[in-house]
């Protein structure tokens, strides 16, 4: 009896562990991600870019040297024959393109969200459907909780404080009125 009970637990483990794959590797093959190459180009060689209007001509970003600009004659600053700064900032030269980068992630990431909290409805939907199977039953209801976690952590990072509260509040609702339904 009692082993049994551990071979049902492990094939909801299983089935769980599988079906959240299954889901993640659906989500690789159906919707490519952006790559970070596609982007930024990677250069064999790099040019030194020295001055602003030579960093923000190839897309970077320029940091000005506040401190080196600003310091006294008297400061262990690096100058030129004419007393200039001879550091005063330096290119982030893939500023542009990382911004862009991250944005197509953002995007993705989004709608990866929405799609897997789909899926995840739609395997609690699942599980309680087929409450006379107990084992199938479990596994799809935990199977979905488990694609609402990882749903909400792949797109944590993008989303406001707002959403962030929004997401957790709805899923505790969601939550709440199964049980409810379920466990009258």
């Amino acid at each position: 009896m009692e082993n049994n009970k551990i071979l049902k637990w492990a094939l909801i483990l299983g089935i769980i562990v599988v079906l959240n794959l299954f889901f993640a590797y659906a989500m690789k093959v159906a919707y490519n991600s952006p790559e970070y190459t596609n982007f930024c180009q990677e250069k064999q060689v790099i040019e030194k870019i020295d001055t602003k209007d030579m960093c923000l001509e190839q897309g970077g970003q320029w940091n000005e040297n506040i401190k080196a600009i600003n310091a006294p004659e008297s400061e262990p600053v690096i100058r030129g024959e004419n007393g200039e700064v001879m550091n005063p900032g330096y290119c982030d030269l893939y500023f542009t393109c990382n911004q862009e980068y991250r944005s197509a992630l953002e995007k993705y990431e989004r709608n990866v969200f929405m799609t897997l909290i789909a899926l995840g409805v739609i395997s609690i939907i699942i599980g309680f459907m087929m409450s006379t199977q107990a084992v199938i039953s479990v596994a799809f209801s935990l199977g979905g909780v488990l694609t609402f976690i990882v749903a909400s952590v792949r797109y944590w990072q993008f989303a406001s404080e707002y959403l962030q509260v929004g997401i957790l509040g709805l899923a505790l609702l969601v939550l709440i009125w199964l049980g409810i339904k379920k466990f009258k």
